[in-house]
């Protein structure tokens, strides 16, 4: 059980190592990709669920500004 036991000092050393371990950080870039690519996927279903809510309040890409935002959106371009 002795064996197991480690002081404090022992244990931010061996995190220390571990951090500098290039297994570590290739894994670690790994999950950062991974989540990423996650985040991304759970934009676009939010997207595509606000787009069928727009599809139904008859809003289309053609029409968008002026159901929005009124045809004095024109005014407003540059």
């Amino acid at each position: 059980m002795a064996k197991d036991f480690m002081t404090d000092e022992q244990v931010e050393m061996e995190i220390a190592r571990l951090n500098a371990s290039e297994e570590v950080q290739l894994a670690r870039k790994e999950t950062s990709i991974k989540l990423r690519r996650r985040k991304y996927m759970y934009q676009l279903r939010y997207m595509e669920k606000r787009g069928e809510q727009l599809k139904k309040q008859g809003i289309t890409l053609e029409n968008m500004e002026s159901m929005l935002f009124g045809d004095d959106s024109e005014e407003c371009e540059m």
